[in-house]
């Protein structure tokens, strides 16, 4: 049995779905999922008969799962005949009896199973939290409307985001460019970047505004000019008051 291959449900039930067949987990015998199989005088559906084969032929199948010889199976010998004559359902005293050791040993080892199976039980959840997740989606971030039409150059997913600042600023903090882009997608990157920068609800005059960008580029006038192009900053017309575009939310 291929444990990396199934889920505990599967394990537990000893059958899997593959392709479109129902499989036996211990001889693999297959019931096509489209047709119907004859048992005795009766036609069942292939789930159903998966079922019936697991407890006809298999009966002794939590046996088979006690003494399963994968690498995986780490319980030792003394562990595995308890085991198999807790699933019988006899009382502590007869399992002590016949597996020679004190009632009170049966009963903590009963205790122990029950212990590592809570153990079991959170270690699962955790995996399934940490490596089963779904895949966040890689959203577009969000940019100022614009006034002329907006192409693909404007569609800027958050990884592409995170690369094209990666590559244009030699360190964040302090922020600092390295060079000015040719690309507009990079462009719009810097410049989101660059706004974060500017406080939020807060006016400047032309030399305010310039004493946020000059540390960042050399060329501040560009970064200035640009951040008032694509609306990222708004000023009055003769140009003695900036601030932040109230209306481009982050």
């Amino acid at each position: 049995m291929n444990l990396q291959n199934l889920s505990l449900i599967e394990i537990e039930q000893g059958w899997h779905l593959k392709a479109n067949a129902y499989v036996c987990n211990y001889c693999q015998t297959s019931f096509a999922t489209d047709q119907v199989f004859p048992d005795g005088d009766q036609f069942y559906p292939a789930l159903q008969m998966v079922q019936r084969h697991v407890a006809q032929v298999h009966p002794d199948a939590v046996h088979l799962l006690i003494n399963d010889a994968s690498k995986y199976n780490t319980l030792t010998a003394k562990q595995r005949e308890l085991l198999a004559a807790f699933s019988t359902g006899q009382k502590d005293a007869d399992i002590a009896e016949a597996t020679g050791v004190a009632a009170a040993t049966v009963r903590h080892q009963k205790f122990t199973f029950r212990e590592k199976a809570k153990q079991a039980k959170l270690y699962l959840a955790v995996y399934d939290q940490v490596f089963n997740q779904p895949a966040v989606p890689d959203t577009l971030i969000s940019l100022p409307d614009q006034a002329g039409p907006e192409d693909a150059r404007f569609a800027i997913t958050t990884s592409e985001y995170h690369q094209l600042v990666a590559k244009y600023f030699t360190t964040t903090d302090p922020l600092r460019l390295a060079r000015w882009p040719k690309h507009q997608k990079a462009i719009l990157a810097i410049l989101k970047r660059l706004t974060a920068e500017i406080p939020l609800g807060e006016h400047f005059t032309e030399v305010g505004l310039n004493q946020i960008l000059k540390p960042i580029y050399p060329d501040f006038p560009l970064l200035r000019r640009y951040l008032v192009d694509y609306d990222f900053v708004q000023r009055t017309n003769d140009g003695t008051d900036y601030w932040r575009n109230p209306s481009y939310k982050e």
